[in-house]
Parts: C-alpha cells; structure tokens; sequence
C-alpha cells in the first residue's frame, strides 16, 4: 500500500520546500520509490518537465532528491503571479487561464479535480508520496474549498505534520495558535510537529517542545537545527533571493536589477558559488553600480517590468555602464528588454500594447500565444562550448543582431542574438551558469577564472547532507509509521 505524508507549515518560508527535498532523499535511500507532491504552488521560479510542461521549482528539486524526474503530476496546479492581485493559472503543466485572487477563489473546487488526480497518479507509481503545502496552515480565511493545506489533506485522507520555523521568533505561539484557530476535524489531521532553523543549544528549547506538545496534543517529532547549506539549493520564490557574500574586492562584479516580476532567478545560483565573482542584487531605489557584467534576469510580465526598470532610472545607468565598456547579458524577458521593442498583440500579459526596449540589441519581440517547455543543449557560438539548460516562454525575437546569434542548438536552430561589437548579447535559454563549461566560458570573458567547482555534483552533495541532517534530528521512522 501506498503511503503518503504531509508537511503543511505555519507560515511560508519556514522551510517545507526544504524539508520536503530532504525527506525524499532519506526515504528513498531507505529504498522506498518516492515522489514529492505539492497540490498548488505560487511561485515565477518554475522548471521544465520531461512531459513537456512546467512546475514550480521547489518540486524539481525535491523529485531530484527523489532521483527520479519531474513531472506535471508532482505540482498540479502553479501560479505564476502577474500583479499584486492577480495570477496565471497553470494546470497539469500548462496554461490555463487568469484569474484575480478573489476570482481564483470559484477556480478551487473544479481544480481539487484535477489535483486529486495528479496525486492519484503518483501514489500508483510509489511507496511513498511526500507532500508539500503551501504558505500556512492556520489561514482559515481561505479554508472553504481549500485545495492547497487542510482541504487537500481531508480530501485525500493525508496526515500532515505541521512544520514551525523557531529563527523567524513565536514558534510556540504559531504552532499553538494554529491549533487554537483551525476546525478542529482539520486540527484531527494533525499527527505531530517539527521545529526547525534552531540555532544554539537545543536542550535549552526542550521546555518549549514539550509545552507545544502539551497545549496541542500533538508530539514532538524533531527539532531542527539550522542547516547553513541549504542556500546552495535553489531557492522557491523571491524571499529566498540573495546575492554573494563577503566583499566584492577583488572579484568580477555581476549587477542584476532585482524586478518585481522576476521569473527563473535561480540562474543566479552558480555564480553566488563562485569565488571569484560577487553577485550584487540592485534593489528599487538604488542605482545599477560599477560593474563586469549586468544580468537582466527573466520576468513573469516583461513589459511591465520594462516600465518599472525605466522608473528607477536603471535605463540611464544600463547605457552608462555600456559607454565605460561594460558587457551585458540578458536572459528571457531580460533578453526581450535589451530589444527595439516589444508588442503584445494579444494581450498575454495584460493590453494589449506595443513598447519601446532598451535598443542595446537591433531585435524586436513579438509576444505569441504559445509558450515553449523545452530542455535544449548545443553549443555556443563561436566558441563551440556546449551547454545544457531549458527553454520557458512566449515570444518571437527576430533583427539584424540575431543573425549573430549567442546559441546553437543540437537540433539545428539558432537562439538569442549578439551586438556588432559583442558586449551586449540576450539569449532565451534557462540553466547556462548551471552548466560548468558555459559558466567558466562566461567568466572567462570577464578575465576571471572559475573555481566553485562541479555545481550540479554539489547539488547531490548537499541534498545527500540534508537526508543526513534530517536522520539525525527527526524521527523519520516515526514519521513513516504514520503516513497513510
């Protein structure tokens, strides 16, 4: 019989996407077939599926941990925010539709369908079935006709363990508010707690872990502590977004404008490993510095994006940085941005309108319906250093700069484009700093050599040490014991 586990939290970002990642490992080092779930997703940080579509990118990585590869299934229902009100809805990998908030609300019950089906396909393919929740789980105002936390776990018949985070502060209260708050039929679903992120001595804490158990009912089934490595995994959503640390003496400095539509950040990743370069997030407000290299990142709604780069006088500071020599490379929307202009005829990302880009590359974009999931590989051009990474959007770029384009690819056709004096290039692919030989080419050209070693072997490193922290500080028999 197949058994699956919930961990819903108590609030976003207290680490279940992580937790998730390293309970998948462990079991399946146990021997287990294990396939992560999360029955709806927020979040612009999206990966490819090998069934051609897409899913949040906190699933990616937990069925990485699971060694087996992604699918729709695991993240049934993604959305991808497009304003501070309102989201596209991708269902079983593709795009469904928009919705406000508060229309998305009629959307639920007709998609606990289709999630429930997703799952259902997992557990035929499975020992264990490990899901994740989303934001918390004491949000009671959204509970009628929940798909994401209680109303998937009633639905489904899954156990949940509710996860707290004690470094945010008020775990007590959070975990015990949650009992105080929820139905209590919802609160029955319950089967224990964890605490995580502690810093310190945990026998210190120990009064607190007995008086949650106390005042809830539910058992302790760890605490645990904080684990520094984790931010060389990609991180779910924006919160998570950091640049490099340490002083950027010395080292080959990468600007990228922190937009607020950003999509795909975790391109950003391999170069925060890497000694000799210092990522610098630009946030609104502050100027783009002096710098190697500005990265203009992928963006969920890159016009309005645009518009938003263009109000804190990044445009200015852009054409600056390319007077004094500096190189630019654009990725997706970023790509997109450095063009003549870009038309959305058919309104994808709202009306429909025409604007103009940044003019660093003689390209023009035209938004189309169709979105293109694919993973590619190739070789770039002319340095024939190949690449492996993925493809994730709308749009068509075509002009004189594309006919230098920055890619080839393996099936013959050509991607991104180049300026006449090479410092400004854009291209559409996803994933190219992740792999090892295209960023060392990238930093080579920046006059800096590349010593953050093997990215996608460290990833392995650091989910095997995750599963390793996870055994020895929860009680993963236990937890398997009370799966259903």
């Amino acid at each position: 019989m197949t058994r699956a586990i919930m961990i819903q939290g108590t609030g976003s970002d207290v680490g279940k996407s992580l937790v998730v990642a390293g309970l998948c490992r462990a079991f399946v080092r146990r021997g287990l077939a294990v396939r992560p779930f999360k029955p709806q997703n927020m979040s612009n940080n999206a990966a490819v599926t090998a069934d051609g579509g897409e899913i949040g990118r906190a699933q990616a990585l937990q069925a990485r941990a699971a060694g087996v590869a992604p699918s729709v299934h695991m993240n049934p229902v993604l959305l991808k925010p497009q304003s501070e009100t309102g989201s596209q809805i991708v269902v079983q990998g593709r795009m469904v539709g928009q919705a406000t908030a508060r229309d998305y609300q009629g959307w639920k019950p007709r998609l606990l369908a289709a999630v429930l089906e997703s799952f259902s396909q997992l557990k035929a393919e499975a020992d264990l079935v490990v899901v994740e929740g989303a934001g918390s789980a004491s949000e009671v105002n959204l509970r009628a006709g929940d798909i994401a936390n209680m109303g998937f776990a009633r639905a489904s018949n899954t156990p949940v363990i509710l996860l707290g985070d004690i470094d945010r502060g008020g775990v007590i209260a959070s975990l015990v508010g949650t009992k105080a708050v929820i139905d209590p039929a919802d609160a029955a679903m319950i089967r224990g707690f964890l605490v995580n992120r502690f810093r310190g001595d945990p026998s210190l804490f120990s009064d607190g872990m007995d008086l949650i158990a106390r005042h809830t009912g539910w058992p302790s089934l760890g605490l645990i502590p904080h684990f520094p490595q984790a931010a060389r995994l990609p991180a779910e959503d924006v919160l998570g977004l950091v640049g490099s640390e340490g002083s950027a003496a010395g080292r080959k400095v990468v600007a990228v404008p922190v937009l607020p539509r950003i999509a795909n950040f975790d391109d950003l990743d391999p170069l925060r490993g890497e000694p000799n370069v210092s990522v610098v997030l630009v946030r609104p407000g502050e100027p783009i510095p002096v710098c190697d290299l500005v990265l203009l990142p992928g963006s969920k709604t890159t016009i309005t994006d645009l518009d938003f780069f263009r109000a804190q006088g990044w445009d200015t500071d852009l054409l600056a940085h390319v007077r004094r020599g500096g190189r630019v490379l654009g990725l997706c929307g970023g790509y997109q941005m450095l063009g003549r202009s870009l038309a959305d005829p058919h309104g994808i990302e709202g009306a429909p309108r025409t604007v103009p880009g940044l003019g660093l590359l003689d390209v023009a974009t035209v938004m189309n319906p169709v979105k293109r999931l694919e993973a590619v590989t190739g070789t770039s051009l002319p340095d024939g250093v190949p690449f492996s990474g993925y493809e994730m959007h709308v749009g068509d770029t075509h002009g004189p700069d594309a006919a230098r384009p920055l890619l080839g690819f393996a099936d013959g056709r050509r991607d991104g484009a180049v300026s006449a004096d090479g410092r400004v290039a854009g291209t559409y692919v996803h994933g190219l700093f992740a792999d090892d030989a295209q960023r060392a080419a990238w930093l080579a050209r920046l006059g800096a050599a590349a010593g953050g070693g093997a990215y996608e072997a460290g990833i392995e490193t650091v989910l095997d040490a995750l599963a390793d922290h996870l055994e020895a500080h929860v009680d993963c028999d236990r937890l398997f014991t009370l799966a259903l």
